[in-house]
């Protein structure tokens, strides 16, 4: 990249953003007896006292499953236990949670719900007035599900070039010229870089899908706090299958960030990983002390795999 050009992580990791309150009730749940299931990075996500990983080692069932239809797959196996499977991610991942509650699963499994939608978090960065950002590059895999439309708002009310752009390293590379190339010519759009694999109106049948069975609710994300409309709730037809309902389970305010701890800061873009005081030394991601530390997406885990490598010449 050219010196002047920066190119900054956003709250783009769904277990980065992933509250601590919502870790602390799947570990209330487990403690109750529920054999909750969930993806591998969030097993070691922080909770306000200890993580999954901390509850499993103290004798609680909590299994890893590599999608939502293994979740179901075991609740029907073994129809003597009660299952929990933790929803989380992004709009990208919330069609495959929606299918199966829509299909009525067996009724001892439930589901605590996770899911994040981008956009509005987006807009709160933009109104941000000390990240002096000059454009987006939105993400491709959630642009395969929303679309392109739902970013226009960058553009026509905060004149903020968007791009949406693919994972390649020749995708970022001409999103950023294509962001630059709008703010030499002063004319900021919304541009599909990623047309290869996203159209203008996304995927209809999985929006469709995920408006049948959720509702977009306030809620609260690491780092971020609570954003209005940004959060995923079940519906009232499909109530039955929560486990926070079903349990009694009430979240709690959760404690996001250990002290020292700048994951909060990294998420945003306001500093990069090396100014946290914990990186690389009491958090590594053998030990993660930050939820920014734990998943190969997180910008602290990334900074941490090319720490040691030496620049190119």
């Amino acid at each position: 990249m050219p010196s002047n050009i920066e190119v900054i992580a956003g709250p783009g990791c769904p277990v980065c953003i992933l509250p601590a309150s919502e870790v602390d009730a799947a570990i209330q749940l487990a403690k109750k007896g529920v054999v909750v299931t969930c993806f591998g990075d969030v097993l070691r996500v922080p909770g306000s006292h200890g993580s999954l990983l901390d509850a499993k080692a103290e004798g609680a069932d909590i299994r890893i499953v590599y999608s939502t239809s293994d979740a179901v797959k075991m609740a029907q196996e073994e129809p003597q236990k009660e299952f929990m499977f933790f929803a989380v991610g992004f709009e990208t991942t919330a069609p495959s949670t929606a299918i199966e509650v829509e299909h009525n699963p067996a009724g001892n499994l439930s589901f605590l719900v996770s899911h994040r939608v981008v956009p509005p978090a987006m807009e709160l960065l933009a109104k941000m007035d000390d990240l002096e950002l000059n454009g987006f590059i939105a993400p491709g895999h959630v642009s395969t599900i929303i679309g392109v439309e739902p970013y226009a708002v960058f553009p026509e009310k905060y004149g903020l070039p968007t791009v949406v752009a693919g994972f390649e390293p020749l995708d970022i590379l001409f999103a950023v010229y294509m962001i630059v190339k709008q703010l030499s010519e002063g004319k900021p759009r919304l541009e599909n870089e990623y047309s290869r694999g996203v159209r203008w109106e996304g995927n209809v049948k999985a929006q469709r899908l995920i408006s049948d069975v959720f509702d977009l609710v306030d809620g609260k994300w690491r780092g971020l706090g609570t954003i209005p409309q940004s959060t995923l709730a079940l519906k009232e037809t499909y109530k039955s299958y929560d486990a926070l309902t079903k349990y009694g389970v009430t979240l709690e305010d959760g404690v996001d960030s250990q002290p020292g701890c700048r994951c909060h800061l990294v998420v945003i873009g306001k500093i990069k990983p090396d100014a946290c005081p914990l990186f690389l030394k009491a958090c590594t991601p053998q030990n993660p002390v930050g939820a920014c530390m734990v998943s190969m997406e997180g910008t602290c885990r990334v900074w941490a795999k090319t720490a040691s490598i030496p620049p190119a010449r």
